[in-house]
């Protein structure tokens, strides 16, 4: 079987003109990319990494070419840990695909996901340097970040590292920068966040501090699902409510 018919449900390769909707194409990858969300995936089409058709209704809509490419953008993340500056000169140059992973318990264990951060994820760190190098952020926007708490890092043996989420949180600042929004501004965002991050603490507090590693599990999970549904949840209000201003 093609990598491109596995990636379709079966009614989908029956009409292999049939396109996808957003949230059919996350389900389709969700079995490999357990972190993959509807917010990634249109965090990556910001990025111009992706770019769905649209319906007269303004819905995006999925080709197999589509997903044949989102599915290399995050094996490449997740098996290469490549940028996405990186990953877009990949695309560029004619990359289609990425290997296949062997089956096997052994290669499950070592799926580390990369393709979105997640509440269960263990943390990996990077240096000053490699955050600067991936993210093109200026060493003063960082520092600016620290200042006003919305990154902390953590120094080791003199050296600096911050995990993958600030990482990313830097990332987004510095898309954010280009609009004249600094780390003062986002005083706003570290409220609503802790606010928001209280919420959902508390709904799941007695499974969290559960004894039972499985019950700890599925605690994580939960919470990385609601992350999900509160962030697109947010981005909806946000949405309706700039709507009305422009309106």
């Amino acid at each position: 079987m093609s990598a491109t018919s596995e990636l379709q449900p079966v009614e989908t390769r029956r009409t292999s003109a049939k396109q996808l909707t957003i949230g059919a194409v996350c389900k389709a990858l969700s079995a490999e990319f357990p972190g993959i969300s509807i917010s990634k995936i249109r965090y990556l089409e910001d990025q111009k990494l992706l770019a769905p058709q649209r319906s007269a209704g303004g819905y995006r809509k999925y080709s197999t070419d589509d997903v044949t490419t989102l599915r290399t953008i995050l094996r490449l993340q997740r098996d290469e840990f490549l940028p996405l500056r990186v990953i877009r000169q990949e695309l560029a140059n004619g990359r289609a695909g990425a290997p296949e992973m062997p089956p096997g318990d052994g290669a499950k264990a070592q799926r580390r996901v990369r393709s979105g951060v997640t509440v269960s994820d263990a943390a990996i760190y990077f240096s000053l340097a490699e955050v600067l190098e991936e993210t093109r952020a200026d060493p003063e926007l960082v520092a600016e970040l620290e200042e006003y708490g919305v990154i902390e890092g953590q120094r080791r043996d003199g050296t600096r590292y911050y995990d993958e989420t600030e990482r990313e949180i830097v990332r987004a600042v510095r898309e954010l920068a280009r609009y004249g929004v600094g780390g003062r501004n986002l005083r706003v965002f570290r409220t609503s966040v802790d606010r928001e991050a209280n919420l959902l603490q508390q709904i799941l507090a007695p499974a969290l501090r559960s004894r039972n590693p499985e019950r700890r599990k599925e605690a994580l999970e939960a919470l990385d699902n609601l992350a999900t549904v509160s962030t697109h949840l947010k981005h909806l209000l946000l949405v309706r409510d700039l709507r009305r201003l422009a309106g």
